[in-house]
């Protein structure tokens, strides 16, 4: 039985909220919070004293099945890690993330003392602390290279592990967890300030089990840890968003991983020319961005695609290249890539050309125009005018859910776009669509298929209703892209 309470349960009186949890199901084993305060964390989770009884009667804890929990609190506590791997014997998943609104003190932050708590019991397979910069620049600056080495001796038998804020820790600290953890299949480190490729230099004493692997905002790696680190050849996603200093080499080594489905480049110093490595695998990638990579141009797309067949790419982020134009979009939409999420935010060149392609591209000869794309992000792209608008009508994108475009856009033409295609969310606001599109990655690289469930299949239906008329008229406009990208 699972519970999950996405809103903030702090606002509950604290008295209230204990009397609420006395009332769950002994047969809850995993629950998921928005967000709580570590005290009542461990309140909840900790013994404690029954009612008018000494310290000798103590009960136990009122959540004893748990096996999964993920929550997000204020901060990440010795206390509440120590209170939460004794408290909870049958814990498998632990999942913490705490975002401080100012720097911690040594009460409310987690040390080596509290690493050394982690999986009491030795069921833990799952590890995750995060700590977030969402209001502030903060880390876990008490936790040291000790630390992982404490933590260690008692996660021989994880498979999955997230450290996200851990300023202090260097290769030999990473390095231990690594080699320590012979069943290792996930490894996800962000902000790992003091990482450098030396912790990946002997990486064939492993186990090479790792299918999983995201590496941000971990400046001081290059080319050659990637080298390295595709002797896990099983690998299936790999995210290395923020990393400035992999090139067109790390894209060589990464050519080798034939089972590769995730690929996450923002922000790397990549080539059209190193884009071309990738042809080898392009086949089996599911997801590829490379958002930011500034170097890359309208080249990129025929590097990546030109000679391709039998496509499965399902998301492309093109978004911030500032070299990238109409004319890329019009080589990506001859490439017929069965895309269904498409980002292309701040892209100063893209325009109308771009959108009326999209809408005219046949992805095989039986389907229909556009049919692919559910999700479309053209957030602040210099060049979007009101005849774009026009495209985004029926009958074209038939299946399209999601739309981003700049709000200085006509509040009168987004209404009517809405009020002509109820089932579309119309995003005007640069929020992102989709934006935790990359946190949950196992469905992804687990199903390769994208299968339309009964409720997509009668909203196709319904919008697929079209007139005969109207479907000259999309025949017509394809003819004319057709001239436009010759």
């Amino acid at each position: 039985m699972a519970l999950i309470l996405m809103f903030d349960v702090s606002l509950f009186l604290r008295h209230n909220f204990a009397l609420v949890w006395a009332l769950v199901s002994e047969k809850l084993t995993s629950l998921e919070i928005g967000y709580v305060s570590s005290v009542m964390v461990t309140e909840l989770v900790g013994p404690s004293l029954g009612p008018h009884q000494s310290p000798n009667h103590v009960r136990p804890s009122i959540l004893p099945g748990i096996q999964k929990l993920c929550l997000s609190v204020d901060y990440i506590t010795d206390t509440m890690v120590s209170t939460i791997s004794k408290g909870l014997m049958s814990l498998t998943h632990l999942d913490l993330r705490d975002a401080p609104l100012i720097e911690p003190t040594i009460t409310f932050d987690l040390t080596n003392s509290g690493l050394q708590q982690i999986n009491q019991h030795g069921k833990l397979k799952h590890l995750s602390l995060v700590r977030s910069q969402e209001f502030t620049i903060t880390y876990f600056r008490r936790v040291n290279d000790l630390g992982m080495l404490l933590m260690a001796d008692k996660c021989a038998n994880m498979e999955s592990i997230c450290l996200g804020g851990f300023c202090r820790v260097t290769d030999t600290g990473f390095k231990t967890i690594l080699h320590s953890c012979s069943s290792l299949y996930k490894l996800q480190v962000s902000y790992g300030i003091h990482l450098t490729d030396l912790v990946f230099h002997d990486i064939s004493a492993t186990s090479l089990s790792l299918i999983h692997v995201s590496l941000r905002w971990c400046n001081l790696l290059t080319n050659r840890a990637i080298k390295n680190l595709v002797l896990n050849t099983r690998l299936r996603v790999l995210d290395l968003r923020d990393c400035k200093h992999f090139g067109d080499e790390a894209l060589r080594a990464i050519s080798s991983l034939l089972e590769l489905k995730i690929l996450l480049l923002d922000g790397s110093n990549i080539s059209d020319f190193g884009l071309s490595y990738l042809r080898g695998i392009i086949n089996s990638l599911v997801s590829l961005s490379v958002r930011g990579c500034k170097r890359l141009t309208d080249k990129c797309i025929s590097a990546l695609f030109e000679g391709s067949s039998k496509l499965k790419l399902q998301q492309l982020d093109l978004s911030n290249l500032p070299n990238l134009s109409d004319n890329g979009v019009l080589a990506l939409a001859k490439c017929r890539v069965p895309i269904s999420e498409l980002r292309m935010r701040q892209c100063p060149l893209i325009g109308d050309t771009s959108v009326m392609a999209l809408a005219s591209m046949r992805v095989d000869e039986d389907r229909l125009h556009g049919c692919s794309l559910r999700l479309l992000d053209l957030y602040n792209c210099g060049g979007i005018t009101q005849l774009s608008f026009r495209w985004l009508k029926k009958p074209y994108f038939p299946r399209l859910r999601c739309l981003g475009v700049t709000g200085s856009a006509s509040r009168d033409i987004i209404d009517a776009l809405a009020r002509s295609r109820p089932f579309l969310h119309v995003a005007c606001h640069a929020e992102e669509l989709g934006s935790n599109q990359w946190d949950n990655l196992h469905g992804l690289y687990m199903h390769d298929n994208d299968e339309v469930d009964e409720l997509e299949q009668w909203l196709l239906e319904e919008e697929g209703d079209y007139n005969d008329e109207e479907m000259m008229d999309a025949d017509d406009d394809a003819e004319l892209l057709d001239h436009l990208a010759l």
